[in-house]
């Protein structure tokens, strides 16, 4: 049930909800599921310990891409699996597949433009 197939399986039913135009560019971005956040990322942001970090977006955002300009790499959402399941455990109080799906949701707003304060502004979800 939680294994790395199940993770790929609920973001990938997430991304199909977003609306035509943001599943579009959503179906653009490559999708990772790893265990752990590889050790590069998290000294790049400072993160000590990789159950704090449950997905990252690692791209440029649309709102700030120019056509022009060419892609070093490609765009990547990247959910991590046992910090999500650290969380739920330590939660309690929501099913794995929406944990799934709400990181996979705040990782795309990334890759749209949004910042943590816009999403947050919105998404009440951890009150």
């Amino acid at each position: 049930m939680s294994d790395t197939q199940h993770f790929y399986a609920v973001a990938e039913r997430t991304i199909e909800t977003f609306p035509d135009p943001f599943r579009k560019g959503a179906r653009a971005v490559v999708l990772q599921v790893v265990d752990w956040p590889p050790q590069d990322i998290l000294d790049e942001m400072q993160i000590d310990d990789p159950r704090d970090l449950t997905g990252l977006y690692d791209g440029i955002p649309m709102t700030e891409k120019s056509f022009a300009d060419p892609a070093p790499f490609p765009d990547t959402v990247w959910l991590f699996r046992e910090p999500i399941l650290d969380e739920w455990r330590a939660r309690g109080d929501v099913e794995l597949d929406d944990l799934i799906a709400h990181v996979t949701v705040h990782e795309f707003a990334h890759h749209f433009g949004w910042s943590d304060g816009d999403i947050a502004a919105i998404d009440r979800w951890w009150e």
